[in-house]
């Protein structure tokens, strides 16, 4: 027995060894990392107007190499010698794409309060699980989470920013646990207040959670208001925010009620106004207040699809563009009832044409084709690594399949992707190079499991729901949440 484990101490040593960086296997020494070519892609858009036509950088016919998680290189006849092939005959590859704004959690939830508003739809479908008894679970809400996921990387989504409730410390390591499975590129922001315990935890979460997780990256979330129960909170973000060099991202004038809460002059009077500070909606606005935000660098993240559920209005896209503010695309959660990017994007050009009975007004489909790709990176400040194709930035891709009912015949691809795409187009699916949907099949879950957890954990939340019998609305959110719920 001492002489077993004296060489199996031996023999585990030495593969310690040769796994090292810079070790007899290591990556460097086999020649660097494992490569993929994907191979005569009949069109790519780069979104890098200096590899390619036009302000989408298209390569008509060419090929992409990627060196572990980076992009090696993109054109047309390249070298792949010992690397794996990706047939892309006849297909489209362009960047994943970019959701700045949703809640994963709220797959637990989808079909409620389909007759309300905003207001209505927290208050029926949101709010009453803050209560103690009601709150998700860690499990429930990490099947909620990894459910989510598996619906955004179905639609070609890359990176998501996942703004979570932060219901209770248990609900927050669910969603953290079930976003470090799905492989994705995400943002984890979580919503806090001036709770000193909850500000612990969220240090807490971006030291041990976030930032050992090259993927991953943390966010401050909260609520702008001049109300006594919400500036404090928000005050206590902001510096926060600050303290972290972390984006502070709150819901700004969703509602035509919240105008009433004096959301501008809450962030003025917190100094939060400035290029880290995101805006999920930010529909109904003032001249004035556009040109603050366009002043002070402040990015927004557009949601469509939710703003129509919820009866929210549509937002002054073109004046916000034309006075500088960077816009990228979002999905917002359960309220849009699926994450379907192509919709998003059909419904941001088709919105702003029937408000202004325009067909040339922006976005026109490159704006949100990029909108949707670097435009979402840019907001989010991470354009040196995601977006766009460009050599050297990390290799999150997808591949579509044109060939489709839905798609099909080729007239002009790069307006059938906004106009024809749906999720069942997205072929393959690529985050740092490792492909997370490969060949129409997820890759390493079986969804049926996922889905039968996330059925469980939503009968459970439906039969508490329909149990109550008292009314939840904002005051007793804030209460829990100052309570450290």
């Amino acid at each position: 027995m001492f002489r077993y484990r004296h060489w199996h101490f031996i023999a585990l040593i030495f593969i310690i060894i040769l796994n090292t960086p810079g070790g007899p296997l290591s990556d460097s020494a086999l020649g660097g990392p494992p490569r993929i070519l994907i191979r005569d892609v009949a069109l790519i858009l780069t979104m890098d107007p200096n590899l390619g036509e036009g302000e989408l950088g298209v390569i008509e016919g060419g090929d992409i190499l990627l060196a572990g998680d980076t992009i090696a290189a993109v054109g047309k006849n390249l070298q792949g010698s010992g690397a794996r092939i990706v047939n892309a005959t006849g297909k489209i590859v362009m960047p994943g794409f970019v959701d700045t704004h949703n809640h994963l959690w709220q797959s637990l939830i989808r079909g409620c309060g389909t007759g309300y508003d905003t207001n209505g739809w927290l208050d029926a479908c949101v709010f009453p699980l803050f209560d103690p008894q009601i709150a998700p679970s860690c499990a429930e809400t990490y099947a909620g989470v990894r459910l989510s996921t598996l619906d955004l990387i179905n639609t070609g989504v890359t990176t998501v920013v996942d703004w979570s409730h932060g219901i209770t410390a248990e609900f927050v390591r669910g969603d953290i646990q079930a976003l470090n499975e799905s492989g994705l590129r995400f943002v984890f922001a979580y919503y806090g207040s001036d709770n000193p315990a909850v500000i612990d935890d969220m240090r807490l979460v971006k030291q041990t959670l976030i930032d050992p997780n090259p993927l991953a990256t943390f966010q401050v979330a909260s609520h702008p208001g001049m109300e006594p129960w919400f500036l404090p909170s928000l005050q206590a973000m902001s510096d926060l925010a600050k303290e972290l060099n972390m984006k502070l991202h709150v819901h700004l004038l969703e509602n035509i009620t919240q105008r009433d809460d004096q959301p501008i002059e809450a962030l003025k009077m917190v100094s939060a106004l400035g290029p880290n500070l995101l805006c999920a909606h930010s529909i109904h606005l003032t001249d004035k207040e556009i040109a603050i935000l366009a002043d002070k660098d402040v990015r927004i993240a557009h949601n469509p699809l939710s703003n129509m559920r919820l009866a929210s209005g549509i937002i002054r896209l073109p004046d916000i563009e034309q006075a500088g503010v960077q816009v990228g695309l979002g999905l917002d959660g359960g309220t849009n009832d699926t994450n379907d990017f192509f919709n998003t994007m059909r419904i941001a050009v088709g919105l702003q044409r029937a408000v202004s009975l325009q067909a040339d007004v922006y976005p026109t489909v490159t704006d949100v084709l990029r909108m949707a790709t670097l435009g979402g990176a840019e907001v989010l400040d991470m354009n040196d690594q995601i977006g766009s194709l460009t050599p050297g930035k990390k290799a999150d891709l997808i591949i579509l399949d044109p060939g489709d009912v839905n798609f099909a015949p080729r007239f002009d691809w790069i307006s059938q992707i906004v106009f024809n795409g749906q999720p069942a187009n997205v072929e393959w699916v690529f985050v740092d190079g490792h492909p997370l949907k490969a060949k129409d099949r997820f890759v390493g879950v079986k969804p049926a499991v996922i889905v039968q957890a996330a059925e469980k954990a939503a009968n459970r939340i439906r039969q508490d729901l329909q149990g109550l019998d008292h009314y939840f609305g904002a005051d007793i959110l804030c209460g829990f949440l100052f309570s450290g719920i």
